[in-house]
């Protein structure tokens, strides 16, 4: 498998997009370049890895418009390898409404596997595109922020920034 990518700068911190030529593999968010490559690396051991070129640029003005712009939803193609439970869960997150959240139980409600709630959150964890799958849209049942890939700091920037307008992460 060869996986481009790049790294762009939005008002939250650096993404990493990396796409095979059957679409989008990554989308990682942090504030290293050299952190997101080497999770990129670590993700992917036996990929070809390697700068992207054009190819990437539809993929990244998407991202950069539905973050930093007016654009609500991102629908780009995907080339993850998942479980049927994780695709399902995926599929599912995707359904949020921008601006709304959802518990874990609700996630695994709507999947038909109510009693789930911690492999829903496990396939959470591992969800290799963010913002595309929107992992961050699902909360603890009290509403209080749980684990999230990229940080808390990540989740509350883009929760906030969904419900009522742009925050910028602080500056590590």
């Amino acid at each position: 498998m060869r996986i481009e990518y790049t790294i762009v700068q939005s008002t939250f911190g650096k993404i990493l997009i990396g796409a095979t030529e059957k679409g989008v593999a990554a989308v990682y968010l942090g504030n290293s370049q050299e952190k997101l490559k080497d999770v990129l690396r670590k993700e992917y051991p036996r990929a070809e890895i390697a700068p992207g070129g054009g190819r990437l640029a539809t993929s990244s003005k998407a991202l950069l418009q539905h973050l930093d712009g007016p654009m609500r939803e991102v629908n780009l193609p995907l080339d993850v390898q998942a479980t049927a439970f994780q695709r399902r869960v995926w599929q599912e997150l995707q359904k949020i409404p921008y601006g709304e959240t959802r518990t874990y139980q609700q996630v695994a409600q709507a999947i038909g596997k109510p009693t789930a709630m911690r492999a829903v959150a496990r396939a959470c964890a591992t969800n290799p595109v963010s913002v595309v799958v929107p992992c961050h849209r699902v909360v603890r049942r009290d509403g209080n922020l749980a684990g999230y890939r990229w940080g808390l700091e990540w989740k509350r920037a883009l929760l906030k920034r969904e419900s009522n307008g742009a925050e910028r992460l602080p500056r590590k």
